[in-house]
């Protein structure tokens, strides 16, 4: 399983959980509706935090693959077909 689908996971299951806890808490309604509002918007940048870092990653995997492909073309010419794939896995990693 990707780590990507187990901190969803995870941040789903504690969202779910804090949900629970505060709609079970004996507290007024309208504190309660706050507190599910406040929670949820937490989530929601934290998530979003997550998702720009993921996309970050992504972006700075693609430049170096580029830059070292665009490096061994500029050597010879064309790379060599295990020379592209080695460097493909390399930052796949």
């Amino acid at each position: 399983m990707s780590s990507g689908k187990v901190l969803l996971g995870l941040l789903a299951g504690a969202a779910v959980g804090a949900t629970l806890g505060i709609l079970f808490a004996p507290d007024k309604g309208s504190n309660t509706r706050k507190k599910i509002s406040k929670k949820s918007d937490e989530y929601v940048e934290g998530l979003e935090e997550k998702f720009n870092e993921f996309i970050e990653s992504i972006n700075k995997k693609y430049e170096t693959v580029k830059e070292e492909v665009t490096h061994r073309m500029s050597k010879d010419g064309q790379p060599k077909p295990e020379e592209v794939e080695a460097v493909v896995n390399a930052a796949s990693r």
